[in-house]
């Protein structure tokens, strides 16, 4: 990528239909933590995971081109499985610019675990997702995947960043399968981005040598990669300001404020898609 190509401001959407992208943006962010970033997240359509495959495709698109029209990108990072599995040939194909995606973790799960036995943490439709199964044919044939689907865990995360207490029972309930099974998997891909905002408490519920994986590192590793060090060296100098975008705005959503305020990310605004 060169300045010539796109934006003089190297700007970087990170999309998700809720907060889970922060945890992608955290990743991002802490490696490369001079770029301009925007967050937005189309909770007008939240969950993602329960929708259908070609309204998902037409709001990621919508919203995306809302955000370009107004701040033009230099890349955009699809923080959701979920969209991720389903438009990104389609952004692709409409934005010159480059689209980033999220991949479950399932290729340094497979070398990662010692018993065999690999859980893949997921929304419904990502566990349903002919994409999910390739990639578990193409990187994890010798392994035994045990797929877990779940809105719940969504909510619960969703939850937690308003500031809300997690129940652990709730929690528990949704592992309950993996805590029972003997063996249990040891290595548990959290192959949704919201996922990772519950770490520690998914830390805390499975066994002992249980290793949690995600891919926030390799997203954030993949955006570096696609920058120029003149880009790069440039954006040191910016004094842009990051933003925050939401597209549907209600009582729940203003209680995000203080969230979006604390990640830097300025004040949440209303983006109308």
């Amino acid at each position: 990528m060169t300045s010539d190509e796109h934006p003089l401001i190297p700007r970087v959407l990170i999309f998700d239909s809720g907060v889970g992208g922060l945890s992608v943006y955290q990743e991002i962010r802490q490696l490369l933590p001079d770029l301009p970033y925007i967050y937005a997240f189309d909770n007008a359509c939240f969950p993602y995971g329960e929708q259908p495959q070609e309204l998902i495709v037409e709001r990621v698109l919508r919203t995306v081109a809302a955000v370009h029209q107004r701040h033009p990108l230099c890349m955009a990072v699809i923080a959701c499985n979920t969209a991720s599995t389903i438009s990104l040939p389609a952004l692709r194909k409409t934005f010159s610019f480059p689209i980033v995606g999220v991949v479950p973790a399932i290729k340094p799960a497979a070398a990662a675990t010692r018993n065999g036995v690999v859980g893949l943490l997921a929304t419904r439709a990502t566990v349903k997702r002919p994409y999910t199964h390739t990639l578990i044919k193409q990187f994890a044939s010798t392994c035994d995947v045990r797929l877990l689907g779940s809105a719940e865990l969504v909510q619960l995360a969703e939850e937690k960043m308003q500031g809300k207490e997690i129940d652990k029972e709730r929690l528990r309930a949704v592992l309950q399968p993996w805590l029972d099974a003997k063996p249990c998997p040891d290595v548990w891909v959290l192959a949704c981005t919201h996922f990772p905002l519950l770490k520690a408490e998914l830390q805390q519920l499975a066994p002992a040598g249980v290793q949690l994986i995600d891919s926030g590192q390799a997203v954030a590793r993949r955006v570096k990669s696609l920058f120029s060090d003149e880009l790069l060296a440039a954006a040191q100098g910016l004094s842009e300001p990051n933003r925050a975008y939401c597209t549907y705005w209600d009582e729940k959503t203003a209680t995000l404020a203080s969230l979006f305020a604390r990640e830097n990310l300025g004040q949440l605004q209303l983006l109308p898609v």
